[in-house]
């Protein structure tokens, strides 16, 4: 991949790209949500927290894509 400029290449095997993992794996944890409590605004456990792996994925995403470029 080039970044446009002649003679300058780029290349994606940034350590950064290790902590896309993150957003990946962790909603196959399971045991994570596999309950009813605790309750955040009378949400049950499973649908606030597939919430918070959108901001995980999100936050993750932004911070590999500054460090990388």
């Amino acid at each position: 991949m080039t970044t446009g400029e002649p003679g300058q290449q780029r290349t994606d095997r940034s350590p950064w790209n290790w902590l896309l993992v993150v957003p990946i794996a962790l909603p196959l944890l399971t045991f994570l949500y596999n309950g009813d409590e605790p309750r955040l605004f009378g949400w049950p456990l499973f649908y606030w927290l597939q919430v918070a792996f959108i901001v995980v994925g999100v936050t993750t995403t932004t911070i590999v894509y500054r460090m990388t470029k």
